[in-house]
């Protein structure tokens, strides 16, 4: 998918395979990488300069008390009226897969974890990477307080927005919740 002409597009927890078409902010120094910055310092980026912000499953990546300054700094990034669309692990599911022992839903091979609650919790910890957890109620009250406005569950690849290409870096719909909210 092509952005919309004149959409500036950032793209926060690219990783080292970002995506063509946006600026592409990660901790991680690369050469692919068009903003290496730790988001609680400030990513060296312009106030208002983005008609968008996509992040996909990074901000789980982050301690609680970090995640309202994180959400802040993204939204200081954001045009008026911008709009931040979050992919996050949906607590909500794995805990339903628990409870209904679907082994299947986790993504946790067997060698690293047989018990189905074995597997659920190495998945939401993803290995050590993940310090926070998310449930809808959870992400929404984070983003108030970081002055978002209009908070939305969206399903996958599908948005409130007024932009359609905002659902192109959507990916692991079977383990995520989709979350846009405004500034």
């Amino acid at each position: 998918m092509s952005p919309e002409a004149g959409v500036r597009r950032l793209n926060w927890g690219s990783g080292t395979s970002p995506e063509p078409g946006w600026v592409n902010s990660d901790i991680k120094e690369d050469p692919a990488v068009d903003v290496s910055a730790d988001i609680l310092e400030g990513l060296p980026l312009e106030a208002g300069s983005f008609d968008y912000v996509v992040s996909i499953h990074t901000l789980p990546e982050l301690k609680y008390t970090d995640q309202v300054p994180a959400l802040m700094e993204l939204r200081r990034v954001l045009a008026p009226e911008g709009v931040l669309r979050l992919a996050l692990p949906d607590l909500d599911r794995a805990i339903h897969a628990y409870r209904e022992n679907d082994r299947d839903y986790f993504l946790i091979p067997d060698e690293d974890a047989r018990a189905t609650g074995s597997k659920m919790i190495v998945q939401l910890l993803w290995y050590g990477y993940s310090k926070t957890l998310f449930t809808y109620d959870f992400i929404a009250e984070l983003l108030e307080r970081a002055g978002f406005r209009d908070v939305r569950r969206c399903e996958y690849r599908q948005t409130a927005s007024r932009f359609p290409e905002i659902v192109s870096l959507d990916n692991r719909p079977e383990e995520s919740l989709f979350v846009e909210a405004c500034k």
